[in-house]
């Protein structure tokens, strides 16, 4: 059956609400005005030990305009469904623009808000690529999966106790600007997740391990066996949590460190996902979560890491979570180099910030997470290339003669620079003359970006690639949180410092 927009979207009165509000901006002398109208679907199932422990299903629906008047920014939002309340809208963003204006021009700055040029693109209608709308199955169906599979792990040997859940977002967004261009898309996503809790009886000593299946832009049919082997996984969960539970704590030093992607996503999303934001490059998000080492005067220059690093910025590959048709701009999405070779080549832009440094487009990754937020400049699906030619993890292992294999994520750190950092994982084993020789405890690796990407001495091949992700990346004041992909292979790191997290905290 082919994807279609929800009907129930597709009832709200989309046309005339925009032609309402940008026809007052017009008429009240915006330069650009962009009218967004969204709903929001998000819905949580969670099971503890098999049994129901609760669920939550709600639903965001209003609209927003954004005009650009007198060289200022405007925005106002509403839920108001009529063309008035869409003008009326409109015309408090035009009187926004006006107060920010005046409050600029009382500060002695001079800056006039200007747009990277998009050619319109007419009427344009875009869904995610999905087979089953995860919202069409019964919430019986999906608790009954979930029990299923907890029960199957609390059957096993060492397991205590067993969590499952699963996050489900539907998005629907309607946009109509001054210029012409008119989109109306859908996506879906699913984030399920297991863990398992062993608990010692006699020292009261507890460790868990979760599954590894990262969340994706797909439907129900993740869950059933498109796209990740459930049943491979979950068999093998209590073996490793027993084994996890036995492993000896690990000796800080130097070591070599072979990085599954299951963990790598994270780092690549700390430390060269946000780093590679242009507007952190320039010192505009700077209250947050930093600005970034990577300014923009190093763009083609700085030397990123090793010379088999080649990372890509893209809000189109298939199943990603920042993958769209058209971002918040009216921008058609794209794909495009952030580091070629090991050299920073580019970064991720919405209009604005493009339009700052005399760029020809923007690359299309504004975003706002709801109507009642205006769009920022928000992350793409930011992927490490794999080596074509390259090895797969075993074969990355063999080129180790001490080191550790890092599987799963963890905890993280980072500075506000993007630049030192500290992450955990799931699962470690220690690796001997190229083999592996059992799980580690308490592992997490520390380095500077730049250090970390440029010890980086072999990549694994396509077979090693998989597409990580988190629903909960934050930027912003207010906080708007987005969801992002990252592809990434195993790969090779050298030399890599370790600590012993308990003894750290400890300290």
């Amino acid at each position: 059956m082919p994807r279609s927009i929800d009907e129930t979207f597709l009832a709200l009165p989309l046309r005339r609400l925009a032609d309402a509000a940008l026809a007052r901006a017009r008429a009240l002398g915006a330069e650009h005005a962009d009218f967004r109208c969204e709903r929001v679907r998000s819905a949580n199932w969670v099971l503890r030990d098999a049994r129901p422990a609760g669920s939550a299903d709600t639903t965001d629906v209003g609209y927003a305009v954004r005009v650009v008047h007198g060289g200022s920014w405007g925005f106002a939002a509403g839920v108001d469904m009529t063309p008035a309340g869409a003008a009326r809208v409109a015309g408090q963003a035009v009187a926004m623009a006006r107060l920010s204006a005046k409050v600029i021009a009382a500060a002695g700055a001079r800056e006039r808000v200007e747009l990277a040029p998009e050619p319109s693109h007419g009427e344009r209608t875009w869904v995610s690529s999905y087979e089953v709308n995860p919202f069409d199955v019964p919430d019986g169906d999906k608790t009954a999966l979930l029990a299923d599979r907890s029960a199957g792990l609390l059957g096993a040997e060492g397991v205590s106790h067993v969590s499952a859940r699963l996050w489900a977002v539907q998005e629907n967004k309607f946009y109509a600007d001054t210029a012409g261009t008119v989109t109306t898309q859908q996506r879906v996503r699913v984030l399920p997740e297991l863990t398992a809790t062993a608990v010692d009886a006699v020292s009261g000593r507890f460790d868990s391990m979760r599954t590894l299946a990262p969340p994706v832009g797909r439907g129900w049919e993740y869950l059933t066996g498109t796209g990740w082997d459930w049943d491979a996984e979950l068999a093998e969960l209590p073996g490793l949590l027993a084994e996890k539970m036995a492993a000896p704590t690990v000796e800080p030093g130097r070591y070599d460190l072979v990085v599954d992607p299951s963990n790598l996503f994270l780092t690549i999303h700390e430390s060269i996902g946000h780093a590679t934001e242009l507007d952190r490059a320039l010192g505009y998000e700077a209250a947050f979560a930093g600005t970034s080492f990577a300014t923009f005067d190093q763009l083609g220059t700085l030397r990123y890491g090793s010379p088999l690093m080649n990372v890509t910025g893209d809000r189109t590959v298939e199943h990603g979570l920042a993958t769209i048709g058209y971002d918040d701009e009216g921008v058609q999405t794209q794909s495009w180099d952030v580091v070629r070779d090991g050299v920073l080549v580019g970064y991720q832009m919405d209009r604005r910030t493009a339009a700052l440094q005399g760029f020809e487009r923007s690359n299309g990754c504004a975003f706002a997470e709801s109507s009642a937020r205006v769009p920022l400049q928000r992350m793409a699906n930011v992927s490490l290339q794999p080596d074509p030619e390259g090895p797969d993890t075993a074969g990355l292992i063999d080129r180790v003669e001490r080191g550790i294999l890092v599987v799963g994520a963890g905890s993280w750190s980072i500075d506000m620079q993007r630049y030192n950092f500290q992450f955990t994982g799931q699962r470690f084993f220690r690796i001997e003359n190229g083999r592996l020789a059992g799980q580690l405890r308490d592992v997490a690796y520390q380095a500077n970006t730049t250090d970390f990407w440029g010890s980086m001495a072999a990549v694994g091949g396509p077979e090693t690639y998989v597409l990580g992700g988190t629903f909960m990346c934050g930027k912003a004041q207010p906080e708007q949180v987005a969801a992002v992909s990252h592809g990434c292979p195993s790969a090779l790191f050298r030399d890599i410092s370790i600590l012993n997290t308990t003894q750290e905290s400890g300290r």
